[in-house]
């Protein structure tokens, strides 16, 4: 189960489920990867035309291609499709992961992209979240050492809450991708950077020469990067040694 745009998806394992479903007003359908090659299911969910996320264990591309096309067919849009890469092993060796095939998807596909864990630990699908993914499946349990195949690939309580945490740092830390000054480290610009001073006391109407002139910090004067213009000015005044030059 993920939640996405605010509503629940469930994962409907024939027919009749996929009805039932719908009848009960499910936005999000979950194909799970044993279905991606099941024609009839994949039809009947995409002539619902609702939000579809596609998980894609054991697959390849042209069998994804081949799931993807049915789906758009039927009635899907491409831009309501999520596409979910995942390897079915339980728990996953972390040799097996993969994960450069979730950006492969996206670029082959133009779609939306997620992951679906089975590993061991948090690391995986944080790094998932790193690359971009919009959804993110890990399977969640009381106790790993539950009998059946699923528990150990999955999180406890507070290993949940430490993924959660993290991925939505993660977000954050990604950004708009626009290189630009932050606003929290604007107050650091002039303290970092570095001003043209006097090297020693230079007199009023003396050359500026790479003798007499320096870097230092603050930033607050001209820039270090108007070495150039300074070099051969004349001073407009006289300067201490550590002044700031002013033209």
């Amino acid at each position: 189960m993920q939640r996405k745009r605010n509503y629940i998806s469930f994962t409907p394992f024939d027919l009749e489920s996929i009805e039932f479903l719908n009848e009960l007003g499910l936005e999000i359908f979950k194909i799970p990867s044993g279905e991606i090659t099941n024609l009839p299911y994949l039809r009947k969910v995409g002539r619902l035309k609702k939000n579809v996320i596609l998980s894609t264990g054991m697959a390849d591309l042209g069998e994804i291609e081949d799931a993807l096309d049915v789906l758009i067919e039927a009635g899907t849009l491409r831009e309501d499709i999520t596409v979910l890469h995942c390897n079915t092993e339980y728990p996953t060796p972390f040799e097996d992961v993969n994960l450069r095939a979730m950006l492969t998807i996206k670029d082959a596909f133009k779609v939306s992209v997620g992951y679906s864990d089975h590993t061991p630990g948090l690391e995986i699908p944080i790094a998932a979240a790193a690359l971009g993914a919009s959804v993110i499946e890990k399977h969640f349990t009381l106790d790993k050492d539950m009998e059946g195949p699923d528990h150990r690939s999955s999180l406890e309580p507070n290993e949940l809450k430490l993924m959660v945490r993290a991925i939505r740092n993660i977000e954050k830390a990604l950004g708009p991708g626009i290189k630009k000054p932050s606003p929290s480290e604007l107050k650091n610009k002039c303290i970092a950077r570095k001003s043209i001073v006097a090297a020693r006391c230079i007199k009023a109407g003396e050359c500026f020469t790479a003798e007499n002139i320096t870097t230092k910090r603050p930033g607050t004067g001209i820039s270090a990067m108007e070495w150039d213009r300074v070099i051969g000015r004349k001073a407009i005044r006289d300067f201490k040694e550590d002044e700031l030059i002013e033209l």
